[in-house]
């Protein structure tokens, strides 16, 4: 696809449309890659999301905002949010790489992301990072419940459900991907009662749990 397309997604136009086919650029396919832009970009992000969490809690203790902060910037939600963009049809990978699902894979989308925020960082200050950050996560904050703090998503659908008298949900897993080294879990969430069942995939069955309740969370209605 057209990187024209991801910019018009991110809401960002690159000066330097180089930094954006380096964040895109994993380690299998070649030099440069986007490590350094993926390091970058972690702390573009964590100071973005700090900073946001900041302004809108203004009662939150500093212990309760870093748990809040870690729900937000943790591998499943930056691989949520790279799915929505679909990076994986972006993505440069190596022969092996792209076989083996690698265009799928959580951490991998999860890493081109951060890399894409670094770039961002780079090509145009903090100012035009935190902007397509805070649009990118706009419905992953609208979530935020700030008395869950800290809670894992398995952990908060639990309690959701026991609030309402319901039983638990039930974990299955759906499918194994790629090669026994690298494989990815694709797993499901199912709540009979509420008709509610999601998947989720990860590089461990207990990500991919946590993916398919955070889904599952969504779907349920206030």
């Amino acid at each position: 696809m057209k990187p024209q397309r991801l910019e018009a997604a991110l809401g960002h136009g690159f000066g330097r449309p180089e930094l954006l086919r380096q964040a895109l650029t994993h380690r299998s396919f070649g030099s440069p890659h986007n490590e350094r832009l993926e390091f970058l970009g972690d702390s573009v992000l964590n100071c973005a999301v700090a900073a946001y969490l900041h302004q809108r809690f203004a009662a939150l203790r500093e212990g309760e905002l870093s748990r809040l902060r870690a729900t937000l910037v943790r591998q499943e939600t930056l691989a949520d949010i790279a799915l929505n963009l679909g990076l994986g049809d972006y993505l440069q990978l190596g022969e092996g790489e792209l076989k083996s699902g690698g265009a799928r894979r959580p951490s991998i989308l999860a890493d081109a992301l951060e890399a894409i925020f670094g770039a961002i960082y780079v090509d145009a200050g903090f100012d035009a990072a935190r902007t397509v950050i805070e649009r990118l996560y706009q419905t992953a904050m609208s979530r935020i419940d700030a008395n869950g703090a800290g809670k894992d998503p398995k952990t908060a659908l639990q309690e959701v459900l026991q609030g309402r008298h319901l039983p638990l949900p039930r974990y299955g897993l759906l499918a194994t991907h790629g090669e026994a080294h690298a494989q990815e879990f694709e797993v499901e969430c199912v709540i009979p009662d509420l008709g509610i069942r999601s998947t989720g995939t990860g590089g461990s069955r207990r990500i991919a749990e946590q993916q398919a309740a955070q889904r599952a969370i969504a779907e349920i209605k206030p």
